[in-house]
Parts: structure tokens; sequence; C-alpha cells
């Protein structure tokens, strides 16, 4: 009986992560109940995986619910408060997502504010001069130097435009990206038909261990 309330009681420091750090961890606030985690395979790496976790309450540990691969800055990652504009890094840390766009009609089920625009498309080529045709179909904003509650396509940077702005996770372009997150067109279907406001949901991201 004795071994059967410890084990009950006993807890997952990592609180179901891997690859983030103790500070990280403290970072992801209480009341989130779905995360988004993109694990960068080195400092200086452009390959990651993104996965998205949920849990049932505060408090609770994480549990996966999908997992993808994908790619991010073409110069890996970058502390937030050394990164600049067009440095080639993705942010590293925890970050809100409020917002989603794109080029298509939203998926079923969307619960995220949508702004479905003709804006929505890039122009020139990706840093390895490949085609960025489709990659802003689908497009979920990281709260990152921008205003929460607007569109993806707000041009404010609110601590100012040398740290960079639309940092984003839309469809991967078969390329490292200028900053965003890059994963596979289905994978941002089921991330915005699975993303709900109610949940508080975040992403926390950077290279392992980060």
């Amino acid at each position: 009986a004795a071994d059967r309330a410890a084990a009950r009681t006993a807890r997952d420091p990592s609180q179901g992560l891997t690859g983030v750090s103790d500070e990280t961890l403290a970072r992801i606030p209480g009341n989130a109940r779905q995360l988004v985690l993109v694990t960068g395979k080195a400092e200086d790496s452009s390959e990651s995986t993104v996965t998205l976790y949920s849990r049932p309450g505060p408090g609770a540990d994480w549990a996966p619910d999908a997992s993808w691969p994908a790619r991010n800055g073409a110069h890996g990652w970058s502390p937030p408060a050394e990164r600049t504009q067009g440095d080639l890094t993705t942010p590293m840390g925890v970050f809100s997502l409020t917002d989603a766009g794109g080029l298509l009609p939203k998926p079923p089920g969307t619960k995220f504010p949508y702004d479905r625009s003709r804006l929505f498309v890039p122009s020139g080529q990706g840093v390895n001069g490949e085609s960025l045709a489709g990659a802003f179909d689908y497009v979920v904003a990281i709260d990152f130097n921008r205003e929460r509650g607007v569109s993806p396509l707000d041009p404010r940077q609110p601590d100012g435009e040398d740290k960079g702005g639309n940092i984003w996770l839309h469809v991967d372009h078969d390329g490292p990206s200028q900053g965003c997150v890059g994963i596979p067109k289905e994978a941002m279907k089921t991330l915005l038909q699975s993303l709900d406001p109610a949940a508080h949901p975040v992403i926390a991201m950077g290279p392992a261990g980060f």
C-alpha cells in the first residue's frame, strides 16, 4: 500500500517534457494547457522538431499529442535580447499564441481569430533560393515583438524594428527560414484545429536543452 501511495504522489521533475531546462519549465505559465514545443537540433542548426503537448489542468504533467519535423532560422537560435533584424535566427524562449491567418480559408474547427487575406503571399525566394509558394497558406503568429489580438500581418513591433518581427509558425517551404518555424502543411492544419484560446496555448522553442 505504501508503494502504491508513493507511486501516486511521485512527480516527474520534467513534467513530461524532454529537451528543456528547469528555467524554461518555470517560464511556462501555470494556466497553459496546450504547448507547442520546438526542439532544435543544435544552437546553429536550422533543423528541429515540433511536438504538440496538452495537459488536463494546471500543475498536471504534459502528454504529447503529435510531432512533426520542422525547420527554423538558417543560422539557428538566439536569445531574444540578442536577436537583430535579418540575422536569420529564431528567438529562443516561451511565447504566447493568440492569432492566426492565411491565404486559404481556416480549417474547420479553428478556434483562433483567423484573418484570411490575399496579402499572405511571400515575396522573393527562400534562404537557399527555394520557392516560397504556399508558405503562408496557414499561419499562427508567435507573440514575439508583436501586438496581440490583431492579424499576423499587423506591422507593429513594440520592442523596436531592430529586433525583427513577423515570427510565425507556417507551412514548410523545404528550406531554412529567416526566423520563423516551418512545419508540413497538414501539421499546420492540425495545429489550427487543435489550439484553443481557452487553453492558453504557448510555444516554447530553442535548441535542445534550452
